[in-house]
């Protein structure tokens, strides 16, 4: 009758004209496609992100990003080393796989997958959290992702990525900075976690290493000053058969926070502000220029920023080079008073210390301090030991072997650190 069909048009008409009821879509099916010239984007669920082209220094790049912040802040770019140099590109599934194509129907980027199932076609789909995915289309698990970008992150760990080795594929998931503020080409800095008996996350510019995360302590990594008291946001740093690596997620899906490595090396957590629309620093890392820079101080010395200089050599340890060292010039570092005879050995503990290194560490996470200490004792290559966890007053054990570097104290964070002295060193 006509006056369902008015009140469906009534309907129609409000959707259409109306965006906050609007339909978004965010997924695109094998038969479809996205053009620059069409203007068309994919929206997530919750309308978080939204992904398409967008143009920088007049290139066109595929990118995401928050669709309601006012300040465009991009997540993630697909073709960032490849752009598209003039105004036509698209954006399709071709075979089992996602394509960008240029003006010349040339690839300019592909999800590049070369096992086929022909099982049912694939649909490309940007998930609530920022994962763009390429799956069966009637799988929707995870476990049937062929792909997702979450795997190839720009310079930008969204809640839910994940940064570091999924041992069963081989990935390691790291962020290379954007080349400069405006633009996305792969610039100067990576932040990247080397898979040690203990990990740690590296910023390096080239084979140069600028700044060391330090060990997960089973808060946070040593070297990062991440707050754990806020309560919107959870810290988790996984280490098993199957995987190594950092993520956090937002207990308040309201809140934006992302972690961003920026064109200038610094590490940095961001958090958005919606009422006056600035994203707020809340951290940034390196944080000092001497204390943070990866070993400013040299072997067997540590960094402290309330002393001058601020590079100090361990207790009964001596500048090796005191010449350089009176010139502020501490990369020599410092040298025992008395040689170890490894019988009659004692520790000096030395407080609230981002701890060493640990390419040379061995770790045990089953013992406690105490078997450590004896442990360390009877190894004479043993150099140093502490707790692999400061959760629960301190558990797990991890020993150095050989020389002690990059190190640094804190006010407050930090934890002890035993380092090995000769029996007439010690008192």
């Amino acid at each position: 009758d006509n006056s369902c069909t008015l009140s469906f048009l009534l309907f129609f008409v409000l959707i259409l004209f109306h965006p906050a009821l609007s339909i978004y879509i965010n997924t695109l099916s094998s038969t479809e496609s996205l053009t620059i010239s069409s203007n068309r984007t994919l929206v997530s669920p919750g309308s978080i992100f939204e992904l398409g082209f967008f143009r920088t220094n007049s290139r066109w790049y595929l990118g995401m990003w928050y669709k309601k912040v006012s300040d465009r802040t991009y997540v993630w770019v697909a073709n960032r080393d490849n752009p598209l140099s003039n105004s036509i590109g698209t954006l399709k599934i071709s075979g089992n796989n996602l394509v960008l194509l240029d003006h010349s129907n040339k690839y300019v980027w592909s999800t590049n997958l070369t096992r086929g199932n022909g099982r049912s076609p694939v649909v490309a789909e940007l998930l609530a959290n920022g994962n763009f995915v390429m799956r069966d289309s009637n799988n929707n698990d995870a476990s049937g992702f062929l792909w997702q970008s979450f795997d190839f992150p720009t310079d930008t760990l969204l809640p839910e990525m994940k940064l570091g080795y999924d041992l069963k594929t081989r990935l390691n998931r790291f962020l290379i900075s954007w080349r400069s503020s405006d633009d996305p080409s792969s610039g100067n800095f990576s932040y990247k976690l080397e898979n040690r008996r203990l990990p740690e996350f590296y910023i390096s510019s080239g084979y140069f290493r600028w700044h060391r995360s330090g060990p997960w302590n089973g808060i946070r990594f040593s070297g990062i000053p991440e707050d754990p008291k806020l309560s919107y946001m959870v810290y988790n740093f996984t280490e098993n058969s199957e995987e190594v690596a950092y993520t956090f997620r937002m207990t308040n899906n309201s809140i934006y926070s992302r972690l961003t490595l920026s064109s200038l090396g610094d590490f940095q957590r961001l958090t958005w502000n919606p009422s006056i629309g600035i994203w707020n620093l809340f951290w940034s890392s390196p944080v000092d220029p001497q204390c943070d820079a990866y070993i400013f101080c040299g072997p067997y010395a540590y960094c402290d920023v309330n002393t001058s200089p601020v590079c100090n050599c361990i207790q009964r340890f001596d500048p090796k080079n005191r010449q350089q060292w009176d010139l502020r010039d501490a990369s020599s570092g410092c040298i025992r008073r008395t040689h170890l005879n490894c019988s009659g050995d004692g520790f000096t503990r030395m407080r609230n210390m981002k701890l060493p290194e640990t390419t040379m560490a061995i770790v045990d996470r089953s013992t406690g301090v105490k078997e450590c200490r004896k442990r360390c004792l009877s190894d004479c290559n043993c150099t140093a030991f502490a707790n692999a966890d400061i959760r629960d007053g301190g558990t797990g054990c991890v020993i150095w072997t050989g020389r002690l570097i990059d190190m640094r104290n804190y006010v407050a964070d930090g934890q002890d650190l035993y380092v090995r002295l000769a029996a007439a060193d010690l008192g």
